[in-house]
């Protein structure tokens, strides 16, 4: 998947949790997300937050879809609130390649 197309995909998934995501998809717009909030943030502190803020909502639906994708909930997102330890533990998890067929399945749905 290519740059533009994830960015594309992202944000017109603004808000669907369900599904899977690959990894490239979630990892462009990750990139996506810090480079724009970087550019920003060199001219205008609240010109970055908003787009963060905006960014937000989508952000959390690809990364749950991206753990969908290492079949996992992605409630498992919450463990990033643990100061290190689940910011490690989230990264390996989404740069983990996907499994096959999974209970997140968009035909299989539960």
């Amino acid at each position: 998947m290519k740059f533009e197309e994830s960015i594309k995909i992202c944000f017109s998934k603004y808000a669907d949790f369900k599904g899977r995501a690959i990894r490239s998809e979630y990892w462009w717009f990750a990139l996506f997300t810090f480079l724009v909030s970087i550019a920003l943030g060199m001219f205008s502190e609240v010109a970055s937050g908003l787009f963060s803020l905006a960014t937000l909502l989508p952000s959390l639906a690809v990364g749950a879809r991206r753990l969908h994708d290492t079949n996992r909930s992605g409630w498992w997102q919450l463990i990033g609130l643990v100061p290190v330890i689940g910011w490690i533990v989230l990264i390996y998890w989404f740069a983990q390649e996907g499994h096959g067929q999974n209970r997140f399945d968009v035909d299989g749905e539960i």
